[in-house]
């Protein structure tokens, strides 16, 4: 018969890559999780990984198995929060990995939400601020419990395996002008704006690393040139000062502008592009009642930011 705990160490091994880093995770000697590993070759009758250069890689065996056990932890996980959920006055720690933007206008409003709304002992919150991939990964490292992240019309986005995912938001990509340069334009504030018009334009982005900067370069490609690119910044309020600044065009997220954007000139396009934000937890996760909880603050409407910054 299979061994949950060494299921549950072999699917660490797929996301972690190495044992050192396997058993790091698992607070576990290197030495133990080669055991477990030699254990497990025994029960499943068949290697469940081998050894390539100085690295282990799972076999078509160890594959199957580690498929299987995203199942079987995630109807564990499942289990604990039903338990979970028989208990009363708990204070759980919910650990959260968002993007900038969603990290300040999303999160950032829980501590108090949660001290406003909650009689109880309210749950213990843990914030990292990252990027979607990052988070994608401490999810599926399983260092963090929920993760928010972003995915754009002309970028989609493919999520872990044995995740539950639900739209939080959807908000619109803006092109964020200089007022002069929207005049020489002839573009009226509010006005849809063709990018094609703009091939000629410094543009300003967010770095090469980020997946709004590839949302950029495509959404330009699409209209028929490749950006002249001025300036990179990962933080999208210095982008707009350098717009404000007449230092170029910029594309910009509803929800990553500044909170005054009396200087900037802002425009839907005339081939919309969206970002949709969503919440992604582990499955069977969900029902722990300290996530839920934070969840279903997420997803109340009262939550989801105003009409100029949704």
């Amino acid at each position: 018969m299979l061994d949950v705990r060494r299921l549950r160490i072999l699917q660490h091994l797929a996301a972690y890559g190495t044992v050192a880093a396997t058993a790091e995770a698992l607070h576990l000697t290197p030495p133990a999780v080669s055991q477990h590993l030699a254990a497990l070759r025994k029960e499943a009758g068949t290697p469940v990984v081998e050894k390539v250069g100085r690295t282990l890689r799972l076999t078509a065996a160890g594959e199957l198995l580690v498929a299987h056990a995203e199942i079987i932890l995630a109807e564990l996980a499942a289990a604990e929060s039903g338990l979970a959920a028989l208990q009363t006055g708990r204070r759980g720690i919910v650990r959260i990995a968002a993007f900038p933007s969603a990290a300040r206008a999303l999160v950032a409003p829980l501590w108090r939400r949660l001290a406003e709304t909650d009689a109880s002992p309210a749950p213990s919150l843990r914030l990292s601020v990252v990027e979607p991939d990052e988070a994608l990964d401490q999810l599926r490292k399983r260092s963090t419990d929920l993760a928010v992240v972003h995915s754009y019309t002309v970028l989609p986005r493919d999520f872990p395996a044995a995740c539950e995912q639900a739209v939080l938001m959807e908000e619109p990509v803006l092109l964020a002008l200089h007022p002069r340069q929207a005049e020489d334009l002839h573009l009226a504030p509010g006005q849809p704006a063709d990018l094609s018009r703009l091939s000629d334009m410094p543009w300003l982005t967010p770095g090469p690393e980020t997946s709004c900067h590839e949302m950029i370069q495509r959404a330009c490609g699409i209209a028929g040139f490749v950006p002249d690119i001025r300036a990179r910044g990962s933080d999208f309020s210095v982008l707009a000062a350098l717009v404000a600044a007449g230092a170029g065009a910029a594309l910009i997220p509803r929800m990553a502008l500044p909170e005054t954007t009396a200087a900037l000139s802002l425009h839907p396009l005339v081939q919309p592009v969206s970002r949709t934000i969503f919440t992604v937890s582990r499955a069977g996760t969900a029902r722990r009642p300290d996530l839920r909880r934070v969840l279903d603050l997420l997803h109340d409407p009262a939550a989801v930011p105003g009409e100029a910054r949704d």
